[in-house]
């Protein structure tokens, strides 16, 4: 392997990164935050969580320090949960949090608008129901790059977040009730909006390379956080011209006039020194002068960042009488410290550790269907040889993802797989299908977070309800299992076909194994319509997930996840046919 454009990381082992990242994080700030739940992933606020308090919980992937967990802290955030590099926390993770959180008066969610987040988020809503606690998500969408004005809701959240977690905060310390929060909440987001300009790629961990490739004399306007393209590349300019690029696309979006009041986040991407964040904020103060706008106060640093991406980004909320009094309101975290935190005779609030609950079916196995090729032993083998496919493509499928994505979809996907693989070996000589189905279901669920781990986890919990009746699967009941995983994944989702996904593949196989008459032929079919599939993404603009923010440079480019899916379907394939031949 040629090592001269991998990056250097002052790290150990790659799978420790977060454990090691929480551990130390924890140690440096012992007076503020603490660890919860059994899923190591709960950052907890040791000052904040209190009885007749609306929970706030933040959350979402690793790599954009100090967010998520560096919010914690009285006055602001009760929990975050902590996910992946990139990947936003599982349904269990987010539990955790919540249940630390749980104050009696419900919990509201705060993070980015993106798509795991929102489907692992949501699950972990659905979880909090069986609890008897409510709760509600509030997505933070200020990335004025992302989506025009008139599709507001489908824009990312980037440093904006930073004003809203901050505003919610005060809301909820303040005793604002449950729907009085969520409407502060989502007032501040509205009032919020953020602008950025990359200079250069970071690298994820797993990889130590570049997760895309922008040239020593470009920029990008508009990139996202995770390293997703933006809405132009241009040639290198200055400071003062960046900046008036970022500020403009803000203005358009949201017009100030001589008289508004205004605070302002220049943030730092994680590459780029304070002194041209100073710059920055220089020729911003200078406009804003100009136009007759006051800057209540202004932050300037390193707040939501990109790993190490060298660039940076302007977010700016509009103040009003309300809004004021919040952003004024003491909290004392360990990114984020504004006036002094009064803090109430301290009481203490006994953390809930609660599980999710099990309402799976036990299965009689003298009762199940024995006939069919497909035994548990070679169902056992073909997920493991996808396993082996997808560490095999890891690096492949980062690279399709670094092109109209974040670049992590190969870790993602050989993170969930092989931890399966892990998993198997400890599966019981006497199981079933279905029993391996429901440890796929959780590994995907609490290993992988992003949209990948709830996708695959509903398909897997689908698909193994639609075979709960049999030990062995003959034919139609792989076509069976084949299209309840399709509907899962496409129910979680809410993809369709042309959207530019995975369905694009999972959907032209179904039908294809479904034709057959053998279940050789029907893997092989699938197989041959998975390819098709795949490289029919290529020709689509994207319509879901990150990649949707992209519009027409989407095109030209096969989807990430459509390629994973056609990778499932050839290790399928080439396993029965070994066996069953």
């Amino acid at each position: 392997m040629d090592n001269r454009n991998k990056t250097k990381k002052l790290i150990n082992q790659p799978d420790d990164v977060i454990s090691e990242l929480i551990e130390g994080m924890i140690a440096a700030h012992p007076e503020i935050l603490m660890q919860s739940g059994d899923t190591k992933r709960a950052i907890v606020a040791r000052n904040g969580p209190r009885q007749g308090k609306v929970g706030i919980v933040i959350g979402g992937g690793s790599g954009h320090e100090p967010a998520f967990s560096g919010y914690v802290g009285k006055g602001l955030a009760d929990a975050a949960a902590i996910g992946n590099v990139f990947a936003s926390p599982s349904p269990d993770q987010i539990c955790d949090a919540a249940f630390a959180a749980d104050g009696g008066a419900g919990i509201v969610f705060l993070y980015g608008n993106y798509t795991g987040d929102v489907m692992n988020f949501d699950m972990a809503s659905e979880a909090l129901t069986a609890h008897d606690i409510k709760s509600t998500s509030v997505l933070v969408t200020d990335d004025v790059a992302s989506a025009p004005q008139n599709r507001g809701d489908e824009r990312r959240g980037i440093a904006g977040g930073f004003f809203v977690f901050k505003c919610a905060g005060a809301a909820a310390d303040l005793g604002y009730d449950f729907d009085a929060v969520i409407r502060l909440a989502k007032h501040a987001n509205a009032m919020t909006r953020s602008s950025g300009v990359a200079l250069g790629a970071c690298s994820l961990p797993q990889t130590c390379r570049a997760n895309f490739e922008i040239g020593p004399e470009e920029m990008e306007i508009g990139m996202g956080i995770h390293g997703e393209p933006g809405i132009a590349r241009t040639k290198l300019q200055s400071a003062d011209e960046v900046t008036d690029q970022l500020l403009d696309l803000l203005l358009t979006d949201m017009p100030l006039k001589k008289g508004d009041k205004i605070a302002v986040l220049v943030n730092g991407l994680g590459a780029t020194s304070l002194m041209e964040l100073y710059i920055l904020r220089r020729q911003l103060g200078l406009r804003l002068k100009e136009i007759g706008v006051e800057i209540h106060h202004s932050w300037v640093g390193n707040y939501i960042t990109a790993l190490e991406m060298a660039g940076a980004s302007i977010s700016v909320l509009k103040l009003d009488d309300e809004l004021t009094k919040l952003f004024d309101h003491p909290c004392e975290t360990p990114a984020l410290q504004v006036g002094k935190v009064v803090s109430a005779p301290e009481k203490s609030h006994r953390i809930q550790h609660r599980k999710t609950l099990n309402t799976r079916p036990v299965q009689n196995l003298n009762t199940l269907k024995k006939d069919g090729e497909i035994t548990p032993q070679i169902f056992t083998h073909i997920l493991v040889s996808v396993a082996n496919v997808m560490h095999e493509n890891r690096d492949w499928l980062c690279e399709l993802d670094g092109v109209i994505g974040d670049g992590d979809h190969g870790i993602a996907m050989d993170t969930g797989w092989g931890t399966l693989r892990k998993r198997l070996r400890d599966i019981p000589d006497k199981t079933t299908i279905t029993m391996i189905c429901e440890s796929a279901t959780d590994v995907f669920l609490n290993a992988v977070g992003a949209s990948i781990g709830p996708l695959y986890a509903t398909g897997f919990e689908y698909a193994g309800r639609a075979v709960d009746d049999r030990l062995n699967l003959d034919k139609s009941a792989m076509v069976r299992w084949l299209e309840a995983m399709f509907t899962g994944i496409s129910e979680r989702g809410g993809a369709k076909i042309g959207d530019k996904t995975m369905i694009d593949v999972w959907a032209p196989a179904v039908e294809a194994a479904k034709r057959q008459a053998t279940i050789l032929d029907c893997l092989q079919a699938a197989e041959t319509a998975a390819k098709k599939g795949m490289e029919s993404t290529r020709a689509m603009q994207a319509s879901k997930g990150r990649s949707a923010k992209l519009g027409a440079r989407s095109v030209g480019h096969i989807d990430p996840g459509a390629a994973s899916a056609y990778l499932i379907f050839c290790a399928m394939n080439a396993v029965v046919q070994d066996k069953l031949r």
